[in-house]
């Protein structure tokens, strides 16, 4: 303890290590999830490290129930598509975006990665990284049930979403939005029963209802102040995810950091209150709310933004204006520029949109860190700049970034280089093999 007591002095101590892996991915969502499975697929012994009790993520543990920008995208996304409508566990909505059932989620994802061989730890958050003498990441610790572990691999992935682990690690990063520090807000997830697609058409937002019905957004905020309340978000949205269930988006955490638990905590509890007396306020207006109940809000509050992790390729505005494309792209975004608000003062929504973006090339440089070797990005942490990160986040693009760092990681791992040491037609030619798909189609 220091002479003030105000730090404790923690005593050294060894922290056993664990088998060797060829990849360790950490974080389990969408992005951490195709990395995991693609890099098993591609040969690599895989470990997938989770915080929460399940895989998946905010597909899952934050119940999105809402897959954005998946549409003609190859490989594991569509596979995933594919099994979910398999199972009868999906809705494709009239914009494009796909409903899904979370339970159904969970046990479908699970059994992807067992059946690749991929070794899964849950409960189990990351919270060292150390590098050797050439900068090359080689251990991280985590803290669990089992305590403090060690674990040693030749290549890393940092799917934490926050960027956590290439924080630990000493890399560079960018937070917030450019001269104030602000992020998009949290939004906590809630799932609805009680009430008919045919009861509530004019508030639901996907399904083809008549045009006459007019703006399903607008509609519920509407009806939000006719019972009373004012949503924090302007721009509240409930979808179906299949009969007698859906799913509302209706809150906004401003001001909290994704990486402060207290602002974390801070902001659930107080997102859960908003999302109940939002409920209980409809309840009150009768037909045709009278029934409806929350089933449950998400275990995981939903974040949108956390470090931006610094790569070998920074994504831009410019990108996006440009509609770039790369030699060495692995995923195509076509999902626009979304800012929900920073700043509820000025407006509750989305932000006004800066300009019009094109579709554009996600390159493998974006997911190679920059200051640490042997360590990959894929998700929302990737390198990018503040306005092309709130297109590039949906979990669409997540996935395709993952499959593509799971498959440089793992050859970098089985050929004892580093990931940006493996050429890019190697990667390239990887990739089409494990999407079923033609070498020049990976960029499509």
């Amino acid at each position: 303890m220091s002479p003030d007591g105000k730090i404790f002095h923690e005593a050294a101590r060894n922290i056993p290590i664990q088998e060797e892996d060829d990849v360790i991915v950490c974080g389990g969502g969408p992005a951490g999830f195709a990395a995991a499975l693609a890099a098993a697929r591609s040969g690599a012994k895989t470990r997938l490290l989770e915080v929460n009790g399940c895989v998946g993520g905010v597909w899952t543990a934050g119940a999105l129930t809402l897959i954005i920008d998946a549409q003609k995208k190859p490989g594991i996304m569509h596979e995933i598509l594919e099994k979910l409508e398999e199972r009868d566990a999906s809705n494709v909505l009239n914009n494009g975006s796909v409903a899904y059932d979370t339970e159904k989620t969970k046990l479908l994802l699970e059994d992807m990665l067992l059946e690749a061989g991929v070794k899964i730890q849950l409960h189990t958050r990351v919270v060292g990284a150390v590098t050797d003498i050439n900068n090359r990441l080689s251990v991280i610790v985590t803290e669990s049930k089992s305590g403090r572990q060690a674990w040693r691999a030749k290549s890393f992935i940092d799917c934490t979403g926050d960027g956590d682990m290439a924080a630990q690690a000493g890399c560079g990063y960018e937070f917030g939005q450019p001269g104030t520090g602000l992020t998009q807000p949290m939004s906590l997830m809630v799932l609805l029963t009680g009430v008919t697609t045919d009861g509530i058409a004019q508030f639901v937002r996907g399904d083809a209802e008549p045009r006459k019905l007019g703006n399903p957004k607008k509609n519920l905020l509407a009806e939000f102040q006719r019972a009373g309340v004012d949503p924090s978000y302007g721009g509240p949205t409930i979808f179906r995810v299949r009969d007698g269930l859906f799913a509302m988006m209706a809150n906004h955490e401003y001001g909290t950091l994704s990486i402060d638990a207290a602002h974390v905590t801070d902001a659930t509890l107080q997102a859960r209150r908003e999302v109940h007396k939002l409920v209980n306020s409809l309840k009150k207006l009768g037909d045709p709310w009278t029934n409806l109940e929350i089933i449950a809000t998400a275990e995981q509050i939903g974040t949108r933004e956390g470090r931006r992790i610094l790569g070998r390729y920074y994504v831009s505005s410019e990108d996006l204006k440009n509609g770039a494309r790369f030699d060495d792209a692995i995923c195509h975004v076509r999902f626009g520029i979304d800012v929900h608000s920073t700043n509820p003062g000025k407006t509750k929504a989305i932000e006004k949109k800066p300009f019009k973006s094109k579709p554009y090339d996600i390159p493998l440089r974006a997911l190679i860190a920059r200051d640490v070797n042997g360590l990959m990005m894929a998700g929302r942490c990737i390198s990018g700049d503040f306005i092309a990160h709130s297109s590039y986040r949906v979990t669409g693009n997540a996935v395709a970034m993952g499959e593509a760092a799971g498959v440089a990681s793992a050859m970098a791992a089985t050929s004892d280089k580093m990931p940006h040491e493996v050429p890019f037609s190697a990667v390239s030619k990887q990739l089409a093999q494990i999407r079923g798909e033609d070498q020049q189609q990976v960029k499509s």
